[in-house]
This record gives structure tokens, sequence and C-alpha cells, in this order.
């Protein structure tokens, strides 16, 4: 099966962003993501890129190409990304330092998770937590 082996992973959660240059910048230094790869279109606009946390990656590019992708994602709302974090204290100082939107604090939840809620730019919603099940991979 595809993405099962060699520690890669195989859900890749996809955003598009009006702006999605400003969206990269602020997911590098507000979130910590590192840029894996960023492909630009000839009009100054991000036609795909990949940004990595921990063992996890999103997908993201700028809205408007005309691609099938930009066009079944039209009208659609923000979405919510789960990244498992090791220290959610020191991640969410990190975000407040570059101005992120903070919606919950780092919070101890019942379950057993510390974890902090930001919304980014463009109105999508993080979540940064310590808990990470197992998947069985």
């Amino acid at each position: 099966m595809a993405g099962t082996g060699g520690g890669r992973p195989s859900i890749f959660p996809t955003l598009l962003y009006a702006d999605a240059k400003a969206a990269i910048r602020q997911l590098t230094e507000a979130f910590g993501f590192t840029e894996l790869s960023v492909y630009e279109d000839g009009g100054g606009g991000v036609a795909h890129a990949e940004l990595v946390q921990g063992n996890g990656a999103v997908m993201l590019g700028s809205k408007g190409t005309g691609s099938a992708f930009d066009k079944a994602m039209e009208g659609s709302g923000p979405v919510g990304v789960y990244i498992a974090v090791d220290d959610v204290d020191a991640h969410h100082r990190r975000a407040v330092e570059q101005g992120a939107e903070i919606l919950l604090p780092p919070t101890d939840q019942d379950y057993g998770s510390r974890d902090y809620m930001a919304r980014d730019i463009e109105g999508n919603v993080w979540s940064f937590g310590t808990y990470a099940p197992e998947t069985g991979a």
C-alpha cells in the first residue's frame, strides 16, 4: 500500500489560500512548519507546496488557479487540522510571539492531552497537542 513505509505519512491535509505565500510564512514562523517544497505558478501564486511538522505534512496552494482541486474547493469554508507536538507550551509561546490568533490557550484535557488552538490568517483552525493516537502502522 502506498504511503505506509519508509516513514512517509499517508494522509496529507490539503488547503488553498488566497495568499498562499503569506500562509507559508505564518505556518513556518508561528507554527514551526518546515518547507519541504514550494512550486510557484507563472502568475506569482503557489501551484503546490508541502510543509512538514514532525512525521506529518500538509499540502497547500493558491486559490484561483482553475485546477480541478481549486474548482472542487470553491466556496468551501475553513478547515481544522490537529498536529501532535512534544512541548505544547513552547509551541504556543512561539505562536503568540509571531502574533497568531489564539482561540484556546494551553489546556489540560480530560483525555490526557495538553493542547491549544489557533486560527491562521485565512480562518483555518489549527490545534496543537500532546495526544497522538497509535495507528497500528
